[in-house]
């Protein structure tokens, strides 16, 4: 593994000096920024979004006050936006194992506090690997709201990643620009189910989820029929036994998006297939869907009328997490370069 990382961090570090030096749109994103996100991008400092190589958009809602780890920070564009949504009262961690990149992301931690108006810094970036978190005296334990595996119970882990249809062969693994890209390392969503269950989170649930075009001929024939996905899930940390709520959710329940939250005042996108609009009719959602709204920082939102009886099931169609997506193509944005966001 030791060589997979010293590639990794020779990719991204020394070979990529910005996101227009990548090879393929692995690291770009179809789907649309919300515009209040775009407004704080413009006031990212621009040598950090130009040398940002991320897959996806990783900003749940309801951030406000939230402690927040971020994964493979990078240059530090997504902590500097989570920056700005958690507000003075809440704090960032990234971990990222380029040093060069964690170079240009520590130089503009000064500009980017003035420039949101807080009068203390409420970021801070840290040389790890992610997979050796339990070793920083500094990450504890059930300490963060939002984003990694050691959440708090009820916390979010909310990221975007790359997913392959089929495993990938062994020796596309040992391929250093493949994986540089974000194409050879990707694993089966099914593998990313049984690890998050097996780490003690909810299924996770898909919220967005888009082709990735290849778009390099030499690339295309190493891959072959694999296709690729970039896709968003957000996952809950399950609560242990003895603090579960006696709620009796057993036939699901009929949940009404009541109070809006900031940014989200209209409707409230949960999954790719659920979105709540603000004061709207009651949505059914089965037992496992209301066990994990239930869990979230996002219950105090929502009004839950539990469904006590079988018979009283809407006739609506089986909700599946992780819901299929069109095969249709559209126009890729990239969300790493300044002129698409």
């Amino acid at each position: 593994m030791t060589s997979v990382h010293e590639d990794v961090q020779n990719y991204y570090g020394q070979q990529l000096q910005q996101s227009a030096d990548l090879k393929t749109d692995a690291c770009c994103t179809k789907a649309q920024i919300p515009s209040f996100i775009k407004e704080i991008i413009k006031k990212v400092h621009p040598e950090v979004v130009a040398k940002y190589y991320g897959c996806g958009l990783v900003m749940p809602p309801k951030l406000e006050g939230c402690r927040v780890l971020d994964l493979g920070s990078g240059s530090g564009r997504d902590v500097y936006i989570l920056s700005n949504l958690v507000g003075a009262q809440g704090y960032i961690v990234g971990v990222d194992m380029t040093a060069e990149q964690l170079d240009v992301a520590k130089r503009f931690i000064d500009y980017h506090t003035k420039e949101y108006g807080f009068e203390k810094v409420n970021v801070e970036f840290r040389l790890g690997k992610i997979e050796q978190l339990t070793d920083d005296p500094g990450l504890k334990t059930n300490s963060f709201d939002v984003i990694v595996s050691n959440c708090v119970p009820g916390g979010e882990f909310y990221f975007s990643d790359v997913y392959a249809d089929q495993p990938v062969p062994e020796e596309l693994r040992q391929n250093k620009v493949l994986w540089g890209e974000c194409l050879s390392g990707a694993i089966c969503v099914s593998d990313l189910i049984s690890g998050a269950l097996d780490a003690g989170f909810t299924q996770p649930i898909l919220v967005s989820k888009q082709p990735i075009g290849v778009n390099n001929d030499e690339f295309q024939k190493l891959l072959g029929a694999i296709k690729f996905t970039s896709c968003t899930y957000r996952l809950f940390k399950n609560k242990p036994a003895e603090e579960s709520t006696s709620v009796n959710d057993k036939f699901g329940a009929l949940v009404t998006y009541q109070t809006p939250i900031i940014h989200y005042e209209n409707e409230f996108q949960f999954s790719q297939a659920i979105t709540f609009k603000l004061n709207s009719e009651p949505q059914y959602l089965n037992t496992e869907l209301v066990k994990m709204l239930r869990l979230s920082r996002y219950s105090e939102h929502f009004k839950f009328d539990s469904i006590t009886d079988e018979k009283q099931i809407p006739n609506v169609t089986e909700q599946v997490i992780d819901q299929p997506v069109s095969n249709e193509q559209s126009s890729s944005s990239c969300c790493c370069c300044p002129g698409t966001c």
